[in-house]
């Protein structure tokens, strides 16, 4: 049997999608799960930078047939094994998303978990990764824009014969926000990441801050992914697992995105032009 597949997918950036890529890779690694990384935002690659590493070869030069997988395969210090990007816009120009496919049915032979961070652009590059996965994590924050964003991509991926595992909200500061009406994503609320000034930092948080709320909220998301993999599927009435006491400290706090995610353009309107004329190939 091959390995799980996961997209992390989220329709708008800063919600902290990459940063929840990189916090339940290291957990599932802790785990004892031998577990991958895949940095597939070709247009805004950070998951290398967060972690500190580097490579001759990345994910770019494997899509644009110019290196092995293996060739592009990293470990950190972490013990979670990691296929950056390239920033570069030419090295992006280069890529066809198309060759993910292949990238990913060979990870599935070495790995127990693969791990995909997306784009939050709905396209092409978010499309074969989300059909592909065994199951997608929609990472939103509580606003209204963004979770009008991840019905969008859970509608997204219902059209590439997707499945949606089901949301993760994150950067929550009062516990009322759990509260809301996530009905139209047709998905369970997994988990709830409250809002920490911890979260700025660019190293995983369960592993510098791992008495964190931020942290604890990971890895008790983690153990859901865990128990729906060994179980074949996750519960419909799985809750999500919080402590009103996260937010007490952090209610006023306002550390905002980091500085990675602050960079991603926020494609709403690009998004929702694109899911009305989309039709995907793989």
């Amino acid at each position: 049997m091959g390995a799980y597949v996961c997209t992390i997918a989220g329709g708008k950036g800063g919600v902290g999608r990459t940063t929840t890529a990189i916090n339940l890779g290291v957990v599932f690694e802790e785990g004892g799960y031998d577990t991958v990384l895949v940095d597939a935002d070709l247009g805004m690659t950070n998951v290398g930078k967060m972690l500190a590493v580097e490579s001759d070869e990345t994910l770019h030069d494997v899509l644009g047939g110019n290196a092995a997988v293996s060739d592009a395969l990293t470990d950190t210090e972490h013990g979670l094994s990691v296929i950056a990007g390239d920033g570069d816009l030419e090295a992006y120009a280069n890529a066809d998303p198309a060759n993910l496919r292949g990238v990913i049915e060979t990870l599935r032979e070495s790995f127990d978990v693969v791990l995909v961070d997306t784009s939050p652009k709905i396209s092409h590059e978010m499309a074969v990764p989300v059909g592909l996965a065994d199951g997608t994590l929609l990472v939103s924050t509580a606003e209204d824009v963004a979770l009008t964003d991840a019905v969008r991509t859970a509608d997204f991926a219902d059209r590439v014969d997707g499945n949606v595992l089901g949301l993760m909200l994150t950067r929550v500061t009062d516990p009322e926000q759990v509260e809301i009406d996530h009905e139209e994503i047709d998905a369970p609320l997994l988990g709830v990441v409250p809002e920490n000034a911890d979260a700025v930092t660019e190293e995983p948080l369960v592993s510098t801050a791992e008495e964190s709320p931020a942290a604890q909220a990971y890895r008790d998301l983690t153990a859901v992914l865990i128990r729906g993999l060994e179980a074949g599927e996750i519960p419909d009435d799985e809750e999500p697992v919080f402590e009103e006491s996260w937010f007490g400290a952090t209610a006023d706090d306002d550390p905002g995105e980091t500085a990675e995610e602050a960079g991603e353009d926020d494609e709403d309107d690009e998004n929702a032009d694109n899911l009305n004329m989309f039709r995907p190939r793989f």
